[in-house]
C-alpha cells in the first residue's frame, strides 16, 4: 500500500507560524517523520512524501507527485491558525474532506480524528469539508489534519515539542494502519538515546527536569 505524507507549506511560507514564532511547517514536517515511522512498522506500507525543506512544493506538483506514484492514500498534516496572526481563543483537533464526502475518505477521516482527540485530549471540532485542491484533485482517498492552534497558546506551546508531534504522528499512524487492517511489525527496531553522566544525582536530576520541559521524558539509571 502507497501512502502519500504532505507535510503542508514550507519553512519559507510567508505567514504560516505562531504568534512567537514558531514555524507551522516544523510542527508539519517533524509529525509527517513520526507517521511515516509509524505506518511502516507494517512490511505492507510504503510512505512516500511530497514536501522538501528547501521549498513550499506548489500544491499541483504535491499532487501529481501522487499520482504518478498511484497513491492509495493521501495525508496533509497541518497545524491551525484563527484570525491574523494574534493569540486567539480558537482550539481543538479538526480533520477535513472534500465537499461531496467521499464515503472512504469519510470513515478514514472520523478514525483519525477520534484517536487524535483521545490521544491528545483536545476539543473535538469534528470532521468538516473543504473545497482544499489537495482533497480536490487528488484521485485517491484523502484527507487533511489539523493538529491544534499554533494562535492559542496552550496548543502553541504543545505544538512545538517533540513529544506532542510523536504523540500525533503515532496517532495518525495507528488510525490508519486500523483502518486498513494492517499489522505492525510485533518487534520493531527501538533506539534509545542516552545525554549525560554525572557524578552527582542533583545534576542528573537538573538534567532531567530541563528535558520534560522540552517535553520528552526521561529516567534516571545508576551504573556502579
Amino acid at each position: 500500500m502507497k501512502i502519500i505524507i504532505d507535510a503542508g507549506h514550507g519553512y519559507n511560507t510567508p505567514g504560516k507560524q505562531s504568534p512567537e514564532g514558531m514555524k507551522e511547517y516544523e510542527f508539519n514536517r517533524e509529525t509527517a517523520e513520526f507517521t511515516k515511522f509509524y505506518l511502516e512498522k507494517s512490511k505492507a506500507v510504503t510512505v512516500h512524501f511530497v514536501h522538501e525543506d528547501g521549498r513550499d512544493v506548489p500544491l499541483k506538483e504535491r499532487i501529481n507527485r501522487a499520482t504518478s506514484l498511484g497513491a492509495d492514500l493521501y495525508i496533509s498534516i497541518h497545524a491551525n491558525a484563527f484570525g491574523s496572526g494574534s493569540w486567539h481563543e480558537a482550539n481543538g483537533i479538526e480533520t477535513f474532506i472534500y465537499l461531496s464526502r467521499p464515503k472512504e475518505s469519510l470513515s478514514i477521516a472520523e478514525k483519525v480524528q477520534s484517536e487524535l482527540v483521545k490521544a491528545t485530549q483536545l476539543k473535538n471540532r469534528g470532521v468538516k469539508t473543504a473545497n482544499f485542491q489537495v482533497l480536490r484533485e487528488t484521485r485517491c482517498p484523502a484527507i487533511l489534519v489539523e493538529c491544534g492552534f499554533m494562535t492559542n497558546q496552550k496548543e502553541a506551546s504543545l505544538l512545538k515539542t517533540t513529544a506532542y508531534r510523536q504523540k500525533c504522528g503515532e496517532s495518525i499512524a495507528k488510525s490508519i494502519l486500523a483502518y486498513y487492517n494492517l499489522q505492525a511489525d510485533v518487534n520493531p527496531i527501538m533506539y534509545k538515546v542516552q545525554i549525560g553522566a554525572f557524578t552527582e544525582k542533583k545534576n542528573a536530576e537538573a538534567l532531567v527536569k530541563r528535558l520534560a520541559k522540552d517535553g520528552y521524558k526521561a529516567i534516571i539509571s545508576v551504573q556502579k
